[in-house]
């Protein structure tokens, strides 16, 4: 392809480069430029993609997309933001495959990745399109499972995957869209039918600094959809839709809105709910248990009447949807007489929720394991530790994906929330061991809720991820005899 057709839609300040040259491929990482290549320097979070335009020219970079105009001699074009000419040349060298599907994104703390499943059995059983779906569990087209290493790929991933979609035969695609994708312009220049904000609470806020910037990120969606489905409950709502351009539709329990949740059932196994818009009131089963999941089918029914489904047609794929992996999941313990439940809660919010629900069934103790996450926000560790306090009968404090710090300093960081409370707890470091104590330690009826790994099986170490599934490591324990 053409170095002009590349950068079709770049507003180009200066370029020394031949537009007419002839470019074999694009890179952003000089770890991974051949020769040929367009190598895109884009400031990041954590380095400046600058600093190694001298090792993309030694790979064979035939020339260099930039902000800043490079020392090296090398053909270059500068722009005013590498970043999103990023996105703008992936969808141009892929041939905008978003255009051709249509695109729904979920943004919000908690609740996206539920939100991603339920729509997309909406949308293949109601519709029979074939859908694809990019998230944090892991990225789909069709049946067909592709591994995932972030929530949300870096654009030219990004639009790589959509190409791959749309080759497929896809005419959906649904997709997790995270604060750091949307801040950091990797899904710049796709247009989404369907926006859905699900809600905010503190998270990410060594990246964002503030709830109003991490607020602010998401709100970038809304100025980039046809149809925004909003959560009238979240008091971040009213900022996150100041500025935005698309129709509006909100759905709640208790705020006024155009689609509401009445006669809500909670139960162990499920939960059930009256939809009722101005001309309409549907009943709605879903199998999966949990107040949260209320508005995890509110937003979701939303969508779909966004996209032209009826509310009746929702309802009947939703009656049978099954389980979606590490959100409230049942981890088979047979010939024990208490439960265990995997589940991905690794904010406040995220643990009130799933500890809340679980509290609401639970014959005996809901008892929390969890930790935090290394080199991420640490003032959410206390305040993890006192949701637990508050709402657990009894807390196991262990550890996460401690990346590059020490585990017993993030507990550390934990404890003062649990400290002072009625709640009693133990520290167990190592995850593993963690578990076992709370199986040797179970009585009858107690519910185990294993929280903040969910569909992870590894924990990550010093930049490196080892094996470790909770599933089998419950399983494991159990045929050892335990």
């Amino acid at each position: 392809m053409k170095l002009r057709e590349l950068l079709n839609d770049i507003d180009i300040l200066t370029a020394s480069a031949d537009l007419e040259m002839e470019i074999t491929g694009v890179s952003y990482d000089s770890r991974t430029t051949r020769s040929g290549d367009l190598f895109v320097a884009m400031k990041g979070f954590a380095v400046d993609g600058h600093a190694f335009i001298g090792k993309a020219v030694a790979a064979g970079a035939a020339a260099v997309l930039c902000e800043k105009v490079p020392e090296e001699d090398i053909p270059y074009v500068q722009a005013a933001d590498s970043r999103r000419g990023l996105a703008v040349v992936g969808a141009n060298f892929f041939g905008h495959p978003a255009d051709s599907m249509t695109m729904v994104a979920v943004t919000g703390t908690n609740g996206k990745t539920t939100t991603t499943y339920l729509l997309k059995s909406i949308l293949e059983q109601a519709l029979g399109a074939k859908v694809g779906l990019i998230g944090t569990n892991q990225n789909m087209i069709g049946d067909e499972v592709i591994p995932t290493e972030r929530t949300t790929p870096e654009s030219f991933e990004l639009q790589k995957l959509f190409a791959q979609m749309r080759d497929a035969g896809c005419t959906h695609v649904v997709m997790e869209a995270s604060s750091h994708a949307l801040a950091l312009d990797r899904v710049y220049g796709v247009h989404y039918a369907v926006g859905i904000f699900t809600n905010l609470t503190q998270d990410h806020l060594d990246f964002h600094k503030t709830m109003e910037a991490y607020c602010d990120a998401k709100a970038i969606l809304f100025r980039n959809c046809d149809t925004g489905v909003c959560n009238a409950d979240d008091p971040w709502t009213d900022r996150l839709l100041a500025e935005a351009t698309c129709r509006k539709f909100t759905y709640s329990e208790k705020a006024p809105s155009d689609l509401r949740a009445e006669e809500i059932c909670l139960e162990a196994d499920h939960i059930a709910f009256t939809a009722v818009t101005a001309d309409q009131r549907v009943p709605i089963r879903v199998n999966i248990p949990g107040g949260f999941m209320v508005y995890n089918t509110l937003d979701v029914l939303g969508a779909a009447l966004a996209l032209g489904i009826s509310l009746e047609k929702s309802a009947e794929v939703l009656a049978r949807v099954p389980h979606v992996k590490g959100r409230v999941e049942v981890v088979p313990t047979p010939g024990k007489d208490y439960t265990i439940l995997i589940d991905y809660a690794h904010s406040p919010d995220g643990m009130v929720n799933v500890l809340s629900s679980v509290k609401g069934f639970a014959k005996g103790r809901t008892i929390a394991l969890f930790g935090c996450g290394g080199d991420r926000d640490k003032t959410k560790r206390p305040k993890m530790g006192k949701v637990a306090a508050d709402i657990a009968d009894f807390a196991i404090v262990t550890t996460d994906n401690p990346r590059t710090e020490k585990p017993a300093d993030i507990i550390a960081d934990i404890l003062p929330g649990l400290e002072g409370s009625d709640t009693p707890y133990v520290v167990v470091v190592d995850r593993v061991e963690a578990i076992h104590w709370a199986m040797d330690h179970a009585e009858k009826d107690d519910v185990i809720v294993l929280c903040g790994k969910g569909h992870e099986t590894y924990q990550e170490i010093d930049h490196v991820k080892h094996h470790m599934d909770e599933r089998e490591i419950v399983a494991d324990y159990l045929n050892a005899g335990k």
